[in-house]
């Protein structure tokens, strides 16, 4: 029996989105629990009907959520997510992939704004000159990794550990790199070792093109 192919799943939704939310009527269907094992990745390959490539991102996109995890040797087990909200938050998602996509959004900006006003409170020279020596290696800069030095320096392993999940999700449901120019990401460093909250946002704004933000942040 062939295997459900890309096209079939639809254009705006990732072929391991669709099989996530199968794995999880599965889970549903047969009772699982937290700590339980779900089937291998050959056999949810077969019951689900697609390619063990794709059912392989669709059980790690589920890992970096939190909700499963692999044991070496062992096999892939659902872990106790009781006490937080990811299995509602990736339901939801799922569901809605174009609000999906901007609820991520807006909401990994909020964060990125609250780690730039941590980060105005803790930065300091050595901070500026690492960002400015980074930024300078190469002709593009990479976002990501730019905010990755930013959370760090913020130094708040929640606000890094929820970003994480945010940026990752937010990548799964829009492929298109983000790209910017060197110049806005200098600005915003600048603007960082005047340590000028206003001035700081406002160069955030710019470089995620958020005029809106003015009105609600």
């Amino acid at each position: 029996m062939a295997k459900v192919s890309d096209t079939l799943v639809g254009n705006n939704t990732k072929v391991y989105l669709e099989i996530v939310k199968q794995l999880r009527e599965m889970i549903t269907i047969d009772g699982l629990q937290s700590g339980d094992k779900i089937p291998s990745e050959r056999e949810l390959s077969e019951r689900l009907n697609f390619g063990r490539s794709s059912v392989r991102e669709a059980l790690r996109a589920l890992e970096l959520l939190g909700l499963i995890e692999t044991r070496r040797g062992e096999g892939t087990f659902i872990r106790d997510f009781r006490g937080n909200h990811l299995v509602q938050l990736l339901s939801t998602f799922i569901l809605q992939d174009e609000k999906a996509k901007r609820d991520v959004f807006e909401t990994k900006c909020y964060i990125e704004m609250d780690c730039l006003r941590l980060a105005l409170q803790k930065i300091d020279n050595k901070n500026i000159v690492n960002l400015k020596e980074w930024a300078d290696q190469d002709n593009s800069v990479n976002d990501d990794e730019f905010f990755y030095q930013i959370i760090e320096i913020a130094d708040n392993h929640l606000f890094s550990r929820i970003w994480s999940i945010l940026k990752e999700y937010y990548h799964s449901l829009d492929s298109k790199k983000i790209v910017n120019p060197r110049q806005d990401y200098l600005l915003l460093i600048e603007a960082l070792s005047e340590k000028m909250e206003a001035k700081t946002l406002s160069a955030y704004y710019n470089l995620r093109n958020l005029s809106v933000f003015n009105d609600k942040y």
